[in-house]
């Protein structure tokens, strides 16, 4: 016998149970991003009303003209949900009222002091709690920190008076999405989930194994949210020991892609790590950063991930190091010098560049008076810090003094780049097949 086949269990569990089994529940979407689009589209091929809900009028408008924005989200995949009425998006919050479940998939930053910025979880709650009705399943995907789930979320749904694990549910399950990665996405990704009460998980995990692979029940909303921090913490730290090896083999003269290369042929108690010019993305760099925050109110010092965090962060500076000292081996001083950067997206063949180590390695170089190109297919124009609009200029490679290989796109003609430029500063290994005297590699 199931928890929602007891006599305690809410009566109100078993009818939205039987609404998800028979997909006749209403699914919602709050944030229509990298998480949010992707899983709508899910529950949506898999036959429920799903609608989305986003601040971004521009973002709803294309949504329901079947125009997808997310590279992982063919327009064509849009088409049919769409037009058969399984999709639709609004700014208006008010149609939680007709849903039976919302998740919640909103950015979530860390301030510049590091501190997590909960503000966009807190307005979305905010919505929530406005049209929060009986038999309504809440389930928060955005990453944060252990607690979240419990100690905010849930207070400010309960202020409606509704009692958690009876009248509504309440899940934590957190996004694993890796933008760009053609093996890896929502639907074929475990899905772990954790609800405030043993009833809220099962509930979770029935919901998602509707349109999902795999799901992977744990005990806690807390369990859940560590879940995805361990997970990136171990990332994390792990890069931030192979980028100090980069550091340390340059140091020697020796080549650390070799060293990595030769060290992964160990069968067992070794997993490849890469070097590079620094962490991007939304997660790697952020999410153990809300770790360490919690676990200082604790009293516990992180001290690894503070470390790892340090050495990731020095990475764009060595980068422009290279460049400097690769420019002064041929005459050429860094100051009044063209460099063109080839990539400026966070990671391979995608358009994001939250938190792009080239940004930093565009700002480090113009602070040190070089003037500053970029090609990058997927992402044309940049914001800079200042707020300026920063366009690519694709023809400047060929009269650059240095070209930067900051991010290593699957589409780059890198044969024409090693004829076109006079020197390449190499941050990724891309040019591994190439032996050029031009080339220094990180």
């Amino acid at each position: 016998m199931t928890s929602l086949e007891t006599p305690a269990a809410s009566g109100r569990a078993q009818e939205l149970a039987d609404k998800i089994r028979s997909k006749t529940a209403k699914v919602g979407v709050v944030g229509l991003g990298y998480v949010g689009l992707p899983l709508a589209v899910e529950f949506a091929q898999a036959g429920y009303e799903v609608t989305g809900i986003d601040l971004l009028a521009g973002k709803c408008a294309r949504v329901n003209a079947a125009d997808s924005y997310i590279g992982d989200v063919p327009s064509s995949s849009l088409e049919p949900i769409v037009a058969s009425g399984k999709l639709r998006a609004t700014t208006d919050f008010s149609a939680i009222r007709e849903l039976d479940t919302i998740n919640i998939a909103v950015p979530t930053p860390l301030r510049k002091t590091k501190d997590p910025d909960m503000s966009y979880i807190v307005a979305a709650c905010d919505e929530i709690a406005k049209y929060i009705h009986e038999g309504l399943l809440v389930i928060l995907e955005s990453t944060t920190y252990p607690g979240t789930t419990d100690e905010l979320v849930l207070p400010m749904l309960e202020k409606s008076g509704l009692k958690v694990g009876q009248d509504f549910f309440l899940c934590f399950s957190p996004e694993r999405v890796d933008p760009g990665n053609p093996k890896y996405q929502t639907k074929n990704i475990p899905k772990v989930v954790g609800g405030t009460t043993p009833a809220c998980t099962e509930l979770g995990c029935l919901f998602y194994s509707q349109a999902l692979d795999k799901v992977v029940p744990v005990t806690s909303t807390q369990v859940a949210e560590m879940v995805k921090l361990l997970e990136n913490t171990f990332r994390m730290i792990n890069i931030g020991l192979v980028n100090e090896m980069a550091v340390m083999c340059d140091g020697m003269g020796i080549n650390v892609w070799e060293v990595i290369e030769a060290a992964a042929t160990k069968p067992f108690g070794f997993m490849p790590f890469f070097p590079g010019p620094g962490l991007g993305g939304h997660c790697i760099p952020i999410d153990p950063f809300y770790l360490s925050w919690k676990t200082k109110q604790s009293g516990i010092e992180a001290r690894f991930i503070e470390l790892a965090g340090y050495i990731n962060g020095q990475m764009p500076h060595f980068a422009v190091t290279k460049v400097q000292n690769a420019l002064n081996d041929v005459g050429k001083p860094l100051k009044g010098s063209k460099v063109h950067i080839y990539g400026v997206a966070y990671k391979r063949d995608i358009d994001d560049l939250r938190e792009s180590p080239a940004l930093d390695i565009i700002h480090l170089l113009k602070k040190r008076g070089a003037i500053v190109s970029f090609t990058d297919p997927h992402a044309p124009e940049i914001r800079l810090e200042d707020g300026s609009i920063f366009t690519e200029e694709p023809g400047a490679m060929k009269t650059s003094d240095c070209v930067v290989v900051v991010t290593d796109h699957s589409d780059f003609d890198y044969k024409t780049l090693i004829d076109q430029a006079s020197l390449i500063v190499d941050t990724r290994n891309a040019l591994k097949r190439f032996k050029s005297d031009k080339i220094v590699r990180l």
